[in-house]
């Protein structure tokens, strides 16, 4: 089966390879879109100290290979964290690479997470959340005078904003700005809700989907070893005019390296076979 042209690969499914090697088994596998893992300590495909040259090589990689990159999955550190004035500098020097590095690529946006990765606030729950809010709000400002998006994953099982409630709560501070959600069906069902669920309440501020299987409490599934009901969901995306836009990101542990390109080629027929009728790649 062919794979239709709005479900990509995340580079994270072969976060082992360099990054022109997993472009290339990508490519062989007959995806035409990607998601760029940029997630220190879970793939170094982009460097984390992001220097200019930096920039320049990763950007080169990219623009040589057939792929289009949709988004780049990115850090810059615990958006919950009070900051000095040295911290405040490089974050915002480490945000302003990943937007040039995201414009350079012609990717649609930039995603950041939702705070760190612990479920305790830093602070307390409140003060955390606006300090979440503000960060993200901030870096889309900046990302708009990229000409880029900033995107969010509202909820990640492993941060701050780890469970469907906290998810609302972000999402309520964050509303009248453009700042879109990112729905990770793994992270839903690990926190004990359902994606069906979370496309109920966030509806068409979900602008991009990731894609992994989950069961309570562990999201390192492949597709259809765990909870998750791919079908139900893609029922849910079409019922509010989800385009269909997606990502295979299979961080997973019960495959061996060689067998995951095999793994995401049977993912990727699962999942096509579940999109919604033909539209417009955007």
């Amino acid at each position: 089966m062919a794979i239709d042209a709005r479900l990509g690969c995340s580079t994270i499914t072969f976060r082992h390879l360099t990054l022109p090697d997993a472009l290339a088994v990508i490519t062989d596998l007959g995806f035409e879109e990607i998601d760029l893992g940029a997630l220190p300590g879970v793939c170094d495909h982009v460097p984390y100290e992001l220097t200019a040259t930096a920039v320049r090589d990763v950007a080169a990689v990219l623009t040589a290979s057939p792929l289009r990159v949709r988004s780049v999955n990115g850090d810059v550190g615990d958006l919950n964290r009070p900051l000095d004035a040295r911290q405040r500098a490089d974050r915002d020097e480490h945000l302003r690479r990943l937007l040039e590095l995201t414009a350079a690529i012609d990717a649609r946006a930039l995603v950041l997470p939702c705070g760190a990765q612990q479920h305790d606030p830093i602070a307390d729950l409140d003060t955390d959340l606006d300090l979440v809010a503000a960060e993200l709000i901030s870096a889309a400002g900046r990302a708009e005078q990229a000409g880029v998006q900033l995107w969010v994953e509202g909820l990640h099982f492993f941060r701050l904003c780890w469970n469907l409630e906290r998810a609302q709560q972000l999402a309520d501070r964050l509303a009248g700005h453009p700042v879109g959600l990112v729905l990770d069906t793994s992270h839903v069902v690990a926190s004990g809700a359902t994606p069906e669920q979370f496309i109920a309440a966030f509806g068409d501020r979900i602008v991009h989907v990731h894609l992994r299987d989950a069961s309570p409490g562990y999201i390192h599934h492949s597709i259809g070893r765990g909870d998750v009901d791919f079908a139900a969901t893609y029922r849910a995306l079409t019922a509010i005019g989800y385009p269909g836009h997606s990502a295979l990101e299979l961080e997973t542990r019960d495959v061996e390296n060689d067998q995951r390109p095999a793994a995401a080629a049977a993912a990727a027929d699962f999942i096509t076979a579940l999109f919604p009728a033909t539209a417009p790649v955007n």
